[in-house]
């Protein structure tokens, strides 16, 4: 009974953004799972396309990125522990004119907004210009109710959980809420809100029922 109430609660939630975002024009989908949604996405990137990689958990967490590399293709993935420090920067700069980015969103409005904060500025600036297609996947609980929310999401949740995780010497790993610093580290460094999709960019938000990334 639990799960059914979570699913009907994620969906409606789920199917409601959904239509905001297509009355942004954006092109937009709701799916219950992580597999129906990795599906669908792979349906999407051509054979052949270079991809480029967004720093996302969510991505990694749906095994796309893991899938796309079995299948041989050429992903720009700055992520890669092997990478030296240049060559992380190139592969930033690639990943700008890829065929098809993909990526997540710290936050998504009821409103069809998507809100986001970077440190580089490499995953924003790829998110409304330059690939050819952008593929945004989120799941269900980077959906909030406006952007003060939104906000509140990234300085609490997402940039606290992100720095941890690449291990950044900034205040909010000890504390777990954003302290507006003013470290070299910062990854809090850009804010970007995509009101509508831009005309020359061909962007898809796929809303997923689950619990995913930060």
């Amino acid at each position: 009974m639990i799960n059914k109430l979570r699913t009907w609660h994620n969906s409606t939630i789920g199917e409601k953004v959904v239509k905001a975002l297509q009355k942004n024009r954006f092109e937009a989908m709701y799916f219950a799972t992580g597999q129906e949604a990795v599906d669908y996405i792979l349906k999407q990137i051509p054979e052949g396309a270079k991809v480029g990689v967004g720093g996302s958990s969510t991505l990694r967490e749906i095994g796309l990125v893991g899938l796309l590399r079995q299948k041989g293709f050429l992903l720009y993935d700055h992520n890669q522990p092997d990478l030296s420090a240049e060559e992380k920067k190139e592969c930033r700069y690639k990943q700008l004119s890829s065929d098809v980015f993909l990526t997540s969103s710290n936050a998504i409005t009821l409103k069809g907004e998507l809100v986001n904060k970077d440190g580089i500025g490499n995953r924003v600036a790829a998110m409304f210009f330059g690939p050819q297609k952008v593929i945004i996947v989120a799941g269900i609980n980077k959906v909030v109710r406006d952007l003060d929310e939104a906000e509140q999401r990234i300085k609490n949740v997402a940039a606290p959980m992100n720095s941890k995780r690449h291990e950044t010497p900034n205040p909010c790993i000890k504390t777990g809420q954003c302290a507006d610093c003013q470290t070299a580290t910062r990854i809090c460094n850009i804010t970007t809100i995509i009101h509508k999709c831009p005309p020359l960019t061909k962007i898809q938000v796929v809303i997923i029922g689950e619990n995913l990334g930060f």
